[in-house]
């Protein structure tokens, strides 16, 4: 997963599988979501974030991974 943020733009993007191609896009309110060829999520584009959230979206970020077994 790689998040990146364009102050000049002030557009983020959360790319969840670069290894796939995009052939659809979905957008809702400012909301971009890019689909593979069989409708995984490969992005999600929010436009205008700064507006939306904070001046610096960035500053948003608390990253942690939160792993556990499946209960069977």
């Amino acid at each position: 997963m790689k998040i990146e943020y364009d102050p000049a733009h002030d557009v983020m993007n959360i790319e969840f599988l670069s290894e796939e191609k995009i052939v659809d896009s979905v957008e809702f309110e400012g909301i971009i979501i890019d689909y593979s060829k069989d409708r995984k999520i490969v992005a999600i584009e929010i436009l205008d974030a700064g507006k939306r959230t904070t001046a610096n979206p960035i500053d948003l970020i608390n990253f942690s991974i939160v792993k556990e077994k499946a209960v069977a």
